[in-house]
């Protein structure tokens, strides 16, 4: 598959000292749709709007369709759609002549099919006439995402797209990022809501602090970072684990009611059998097993802990 994102040894440092990016390295496939991961001053928006060309990279090199966005940073931005995390638009132009504007800002010929298609996908054609500022904050962001799509981008970039907003738009912005990759758009998003990268991402990338701590397709990164627990319901309560059970680092959970056994699904021998039997051997009984596995949030946490 072919790259249409390249990010070589990409850095940044502001004149406070501060570096926000640390020699990242990246490479989005053309029609993905990748995930970047990260807490709060991570260094996502900074690798977004250094891509996008709104902040200048201390070092490093980005190639966007083959054009080098710094040395050719309207060829390369003409290539992509930004949804920012702030609100920014002129509050006293209507919603259809922003998109317009938008789309000729980037030399595009009027396509009134286009933003038609656009504003309805974002149930925004009935508002189409209305000025901004009349407009919720729910339908503001919508405008964000519909100005980001009218000049027709080949890839679109979701900075925290659905912080704060309501259900019904989280549902239409999903829907519709599934219709824009399947026409081939690429799509990159950094979010909170982690079960959302769960359910839509190709691939996961996880950022802290500046570096990439690693890239991964989000079915490998599962299997491979992802532990399963069984809990195991007692009869009676357990005041403490006995000397016995030592090697499988159990936890005592729900005042003593549960035991708690993390392990390993893909490891050739998960410790379950050997464990029911040494319960037996003990006479604790049990009434019932409950097992599961983790999810994206839980592999994000523990990685961003151990870093």
């Amino acid at each position: 598959m072919s790259a249409i994102l390249s990010v070589n040894q990409v850095s940044k440092t502001y004149a406070s000292g501060h570096r926000a990016l640390d020699h990242v390295d990246l490479e989005i496939n053309r029609g993905e749709i990748f995930a970047l991961l990260g807490p709060n001053g991570a260094g996502k928006t900074t690798l977004i709007s250094i891509v996008c060309g709104i902040v200048t990279p201390s070092t490093g090199t980005i190639l966007v369709g083959g054009h080098d966005a710094i040395r050719h940073p309207r060829e390369a931005r003409s290539l992509i759609g930004l949804v920012p995390q702030e609100l920014a638009v002129d509050m006293f132009s209507t919603v259809a002549s922003s998109l317009r504007f938008s789309r000729g800002l980037f030399g595009k010929a009027p396509d009134a099919a286009h933003i038609e298609r656009v504003l309805t996908e974002l149930s925004l054609w009935d508002k189409r006439d209305a000025q901004i500022r009349e407009l919720s904050g729910g339908m503001k962001r919508r405008v964000l995402i519909a100005k980001a799509l009218a000049h027709q981008p080949e890839i679109l970039f979701l900075d925290e797209p659905t912080a704060g907003v309501d259900v019904s738009l989280r549902r239409d912005m999903w829907k519709l990022i599934g219709s824009l990759r399947e026409s081939g758009t690429t799509i990159i998003l950094t979010t909170h809501y982690i079960e959302e990268a769960e359910e839509m991402a190709d691939r996961v990338g996880v950022i802290d602090k500046g570096r990439l701590l690693l890239v991964e397709e989000k079915a490998t990164l599962m299997k491979k970072l992802g532990k399963r627990e069984m809990d195991v319901s007692l009869v009676e309560p357990m005041a403490a684990i006995p000397a016995e059970l030592a090697e499988w680092h159990l936890s005592l959970e729900d005042e003593g009611h549960r035991l708690r056994y993390v392990f390993d699904a893909q490891a050739e021998r998960t410790g379950i059998p050997s464990l029911l039997r040494k319960l037996g051997e003990l006479g604790i009984a049990f009434k019932d097993l409950d097992t599961s596995k983790s999810s994206l949030e839980d592999i994000f946490v523990d990685l961003v802990e151990k870093r």
